[in-house]
């Protein structure tokens, strides 16, 4: 009875503490949603050999979807005559990183990792995105059959309302308010709790030296870490707070950046699209890439920590404890209450298995 109340105390805690950060994520996913349209994504990575490279790999940053939810959206840009460098890239930036993940990483982990993950990914993604233009190039239009239709001429007829008014600023908001909670937190937040589970029964069942004596640093410790983050389906928030109790426990910070990157960017299932999407050789040049640059920048990273005399551990979570408790709980509680929509859907979907 005390361990389970140790561990619901532990799952709290995190909860409490990056609460605030998720709710600020989802503010400005909703924002990017209904201020970034979908053509300007895909008008800016089509031509040329590297530019669009780069620019799918910015793109993506921020973009909050995880390695599941990005698979519809890179066979969109790609069918719309994104090149597959840049469709690689924007497959690796987009899973990897988000504002929702990088206002979870303040909360949760230190300064400098918080910095290193973004820039991690935007590095691997472009190192995949320029392998497989190196490979494979060729100038892409729209591919023949898959042909999308500009907004414009989509909407002519008004099958989709052409003559109706542009929406107010308010409706807008709504719109993004409402994308925030319905499908952005919709599709993270089981997969979050899991991770939050996952990172209270680290923290509490697993001893420390267990985890230091095998993933404490070097090459073995970041080969451990691929191996286990390459099959594994998880979101980057959800992956934060387990990574956050790895270092806790002993894990070297470039360890845990190796798992940070490889955890979002595959998975067993999204490899399966990735094949359709890139090709055979395409997906394996796009695993190549992700495996070698995350053990690279979690080997620079290690090598970071040790130059400036820093510890991961030392400075982790320190951001939301300087927040008032009253903020963190009040947080908190309007996260759980738009976390009830998707619990309501998650019954739903359960009650037609059980009868």
């Amino acid at each position: 009875m005390d361990l389970l109340l140790t561990f619901l105390g532990a799952a709290w805690h995190l909860l409490e503490q990056s609460a605030l950060y998720i709710l600020l994520g989802l503010v400005i996913g909703g924002l990017l949603k209904v201020f970034l349209s979908a053509d300007f994504v895909a008008a800016h990575l089509g031509r040329g050999r590297f530019a669009p490279v780069f620019k799918a790999a910015l793109l993506g940053i921020p973009l909050p979807l995880c390695s599941c939810g990005v698979l519809p959206a890179a066979a969109q840009l790609r069918r719309q005559g994104a090149n597959r460098g840049a469709t690689a890239a924007f497959l690796v930036a987009t899973p990897e990183s988000g504002v929702d993940s990088i206002a979870v990483s303040w909360a949760l982990l230190d300064p400098l990792l918080t910095v290193a993950r973004p820039v991690a990914a935007f590095v691997s993604a472009v190192a995949a995105g320029v392998a497989e233009n190196l490979f494979f190039f060729r100038e892409d239009g729209p591919q023949p059959g898959r042909t999308v239709l500009p907004m414009a001429t989509a909407c002519q007829g008004g099958c989709c309302g052409g003559n109706a008014p542009a929406p107010t600023s308010w409706a807008r908001l709504r719109e993004g308010a409402r994308y925030a909670v319905h499908d952005i937190w919709g599709d993270l937040a089981g997969w979050f709790f899991v991770g939050l589970a996952v990172a209270a029964a680290i923290t509490v069942f697993v001893p420390d030296d267990l985890i230091s004596r095998h993933l404490g640093g070097g090459m073995t410790a970041m080969l451990l870490m691929l191996v286990a983050g390459i099959p594994m389906y998880i979101c980057a928030t959800a992956s934060t707070p387990i990574a956050a109790a790895l270092i806790l426990k002993g894990v070297s910070p470039g360890a845990a950046l190796v798992f940070l990157l490889a955890g979002p960017a595959t998975n067993v299932t999204a490899l399966a699209v990735i094949v359709r999407i890139l090709g055979k050789g395409g997906a394996a040049v796009y695993l190549a890439a992700i495996a070698v640059v995350s053990v690279v920048c979690g080997l620079v990273v290690d090598g970071l920590y040790l130059a400036l005399g820093l510890s991961a551990a030392a400075t982790l979570g320190e951001v939301a404890e300087t927040l008032p408790e009253w903020l963190l709980l009040a947080a908190t509680v309007v996260l759980l209450l738009c976390t009830l929509p998707a619990l309501v859907r998650w019954l739903g979907r359960l009650r037609p298995m059980a009868g």
